[in-house]
């Protein structure tokens, strides 16, 4: 189990490392002539505490190749380059790149690309250490678990985060709990407060460590159909099932049919909300069958 602390450096030898980090940051962006963009959640951390836990957290080592998504001002990378093999830092913001081709020249294992790290090829990497945009958490989380990595450290907005591992039934618990859970092993690590950056953000952000499951943690019999049931049960997140599910199931069984569909399903007395992550695999595969095998269509 990782130590979960809360991070808000700010006393001694620390106060001093972030207030250099902080002038560093403003000097940059005037001298570029850089105004941050808050549609892009240019927010940069000024803490080097807060960079350095997130290389421990995820065991970075000389054999990694570590994504950086959004390295915004370079910090991180700087931290990264010496503690791995290689860094894959991709930026989307022209002016930024500027600014980190100038301050990464001469680090030689820094692979910088310009663009949408969600629409262009990246070369393959094992680990992700990064504290992407705002804007951008959760397709930016399906996108990883499409792909093959060891494991992954991000910053995300505190309430994002907190959905991630939400309990069944609380308000947090919905649709990204279920498909995350189903794809990865979450744990929340440091609250992080916003005036670790600059300019500060609006919300508090939380550290996150995330490993891709080598299996799923439950048999579904069509992948596909469970996360198209799971979006569409939580668009009525507190009806029962069974008018719930009424969407979906028009999509598959003839008309004279949905209705007696609904009354069968499992679970279909429940509250989509109470219906635990497992629940909506069962649910899936039981539909398949009485599909499969009674040609309800």
């Amino acid at each position: 189990m990782l130590a979960k602390v809360n991070i808000d450096c700010s006393h001694g030898r620390s106060s001093d490392r972030k207030m250099a980090l902080f002038q560093r940051a403003r000097r940059l962006l005037r001298l570029y002539k850089v105004f941050p963009k808050k549609r892009l959640g240019q927010n940069f951390v000024i803490d080097p505490a807060l960079l350095e836990r997130m290389i421990s957290y995820a065991s970075v080592n000389k054999d990694d190749i570590v994504l950086e998504v959004g390295p915004g001002l370079g910090f991180l990378t700087q931290l990264l380059s010496p503690a791995c093999k290689k860094v894959i830092a991709v930026e989307i913001d022209p002016k930024l790149t500027k600014i980190l081709r100038n301050e990464l020249r001469n680090l030689d294992n820094v692979d910088l690309i310009e663009g949408d790290v969600l629409n262009i090829s990246v070369p393959q990497f094992n680990k992700v250490v990064s504290t992407p945009p705002y804007s951008i958490s959760s397709p930016l989380l399906f996108w990883l678990l499409k792909r093959k990595f060891d494991c992954a450290v991000l910053t995300f907005q505190k309430e994002f985060a907190e959905r991630l591992t939400a309990s069944v039934g609380t308000k947090d618990y919905g649709r990204l709990t279920v498909n995350i859970y189903y794809r990865a092993e979450v744990e929340l690590l440091d609250y992080v407060s916003r005036k670790l950056f600059y300019p500060p953000p609006d919300v508090d952000s939380m550290m996150v460590f995330l490993r891709p499951r080598e299996k799923p943690p439950f048999s579904v019999e069509d992948e596909e159909l469970f996360f198209q049931l799971v979006r569409i049960l939580f668009n009525q997140r507190n009806k029962k099932v069974r008018n719930a599910a009424i969407p979906f199931l028009r999509q598959w069984v003839k008309k004279e049919n949905v209705m007696k569909m609904a009354d069968s399903l499992l679970f279909h007395d429940k509250r989509v909300r109470e219906l635990a992550p497992e629940d909506f695999g069962a649910l899936t595969n039981d539909f398949v069958r009485e599909r499969h095998e009674k040609g309800i269509l």
